[in-house]
């Protein structure tokens, strides 16, 4: 992933699926994949999400620096309410 915001929006959006589902082994590892991306690609060190009023606001570090990207919350929990509307598509593994 070349942009950074395209990155952390990656992460959003696979990360509150996870949230949601926090046995889905699948979710966790894309989860991962992704916080390596943000953090070897992207230099990011920190980073954590808040929703609030209808937007997802992802706070970060990179090189030192705060900052932060929003999202909309409809935007952001597309996948979510895919994978909610049709969980069986979307089956859960057992833990390794």
């Amino acid at each position: 992933m070349n942009n950074l915001m395209d990155a952390v929006y990656n992460w959003l959006t696979i990360r509150i699926v996870y949230d949601a589902r926090p046995d889905d082994t699948a979710a966790r590892d894309t989860v991962r994949l992704f916080e390596q991306t943000l953090e070897d690609d992207h230099g990011v060190d920190r980073y954590s999400y808040k929703k609030r009023d209808g937007w997802y606001t992802v706070e970060f570090m990179k090189d030192g620096i705060d900052d932060q990207f929003r999202f909309r919350e409809e935007m952001v929990e597309v996948m979510l309410k895919q994978v909610l509307s049709h969980p069986e598509r979307y089956e859960q593994f057992p833990p390794e």
